[in-house]
């Protein structure tokens, strides 16, 4: 029987702070084998093809779309959900002040017991409405916080966690008296359940047309640096669907996904900063030099952005956008002449070939089954690869 030490049972403030911080240790070095466990909870007709992300059936379209034929709507009223994550279905692994009353939202303990560099109640796009049809998606967006992923998502994630090292040896960790605030939650797809706040994960490829080899970049998020899905490989950039400032003239602004690609673009691989001036006004992205030139190349052709759909990490049960941008080569190193190998969140993935000029991954299909297969990598990243594998006839020859 487990000697692991719980919040619900601890004699002192002291000794549930210490519990928390074990199971949160235990949560970002054991990411991928707790993800593992809780794929093997799920029945596989709740993931997308490739058994990796949780979707309905019209969140992933058959072909690639062109990011162009998404369509956003935004919804003025944004609902209250019934899940939020202050509920008493986490009393079982919440830390305790000194003065002994619990923290109600997860993000409170992780902001004072293990607070990583990344860590900002920044405004973000909650996610309402999934159109039915996946060739032309529709996408209804409202209000919501970044700290709505650490309240719900990443609480999930620990209880998970918690339940996993309260049982070692079980193959699952998944049942209702051991996970009450997954329970709660029920179908994750249920987008009037909880909010859900969305990520936009880009894999970036370099495509050169006369050898016909491709390469794309991976990321390393570094767990000292983010919150949420640390020690675990991912494409490259990846943010959340939010606006560039607070200001309440970015919210109309920012509100495009190649838009959001574009900042995170700028920021994830040259290194650019995130403070874009828009707390006095918003980006002018006509006259932006780096848009302006991303604009040119997409109409040009040269580059090729597309949609993917949609899933839910079943774990964190964190919410992904899959896109897809192809650079063609030449564009590519004239764009990311200086890109960056380390930023914000971690560092960007290298295979030395002998030639000293690989940016990224080999785009093949022994790449793509190891990472997908066998190395501890993000689900929505896998899902990623694996959808652009399937589809690499469309994405590379479009």
């Amino acid at each position: 029987m487990s000697t692991t030490p719980r919040p619900e049972s601890a004699v002192t403030p002291e000794a549930s702070r210490a519990a928390w911080r074990q199971v949160r240790e235990y949560l970002n070095r054991s990411r991928f084998e707790l993800t593992r466990a809780a794929v093997a909870d799920r029945p596989p007709g709740e993931f997308a093809p490739g058994g990796r992300v949780l979707a309905r059936r019209h969140w992933i379209p058959a072909t690639p779309v062109p990011l162009e034929r998404v369509r956003l709507r935004w919804r003025e009223e944004t609902p209250a959900a019934p899940i939020d994550g202050s509920g008493a279905e986490l009393d079982a692994v919440r830390a305790r002040r000194d003065d002994g009353t619990p923290y109600t939202f997860y993000a409170d303990a992780v902001r004072d017991l293990a607070r990583p560099r990344l860590f900002e109640n920044r405004g973000c796009y909650r996610l309402l409405e999934v159109g039915e049809d996946a060739t032309a998606p529709t996408l209804t967006f409202g209000r919501g916080r970044y700290f709505d992923v650490i309240n719900v998502c990443e609480a999930a994630a620990h209880e998970y966690a918690a339940a996993a090292l309260a049982a070692p040896g079980r193959r699952s960790a998944m049942n209702p008296s051991a996970t009450p605030f997954r329970t709660a939650i029920g179908d994750p797809t249920d987008l009037d359940r909880r909010p859900v706040i969305t990520a936009v994960s880009t894999l970036v490829i370099r495509h050169d047309r006369q050898t016909g080899q491709a390469e794309f970049l991976l990321h390393w998020r570094d767990p000292a640096k983010v919150a949420s899905g640390g020690g675990l490989f991912q494409v490259m950039p990846v943010g959340m669907f939010q606006a560039s400032h607070d200001a309440p003239w970015n919210e109309a602004n920012d509100f495009d996904l190649w838009r959001a690609v574009v900042r995170e673009l700028s920021e994830e691989l040259l290194g650019g900063s995130e403070d874009y001036g828009s707390d006095t006004a918003p980006i002018d992205y006509d006259t932006w030099p780096f848009n302006r030139a991303l604009d040119a190349a997409r109409a040009a052709g040269t580059l090729r952005v597309y949609w993917l759909g949609l899933g839910m990490d079943p774990l964190t049960l964190v919410t992904d956008m899959l896109t897809v941008a192809v650079f063609d080569a030449e564009l590519f190193d004239a764009t990311f002449e200086w890109i960056v190998s380390t930023n914000d969140e971690g560092h960007r993935v290298q295979l030395e070939d002998g030639t000293g000029q690989a940016v990224g991954i080999p785009f093949t299909a022994e790449q793509v089954e190891r990472l997908t297969g066998r190395e501890p990598m993000q689900p929505a990243g896998a899902a990623l690869l694996q959808l652009a594998w399937q589809h690499r006839e469309v994405l590379l020859d479009g």
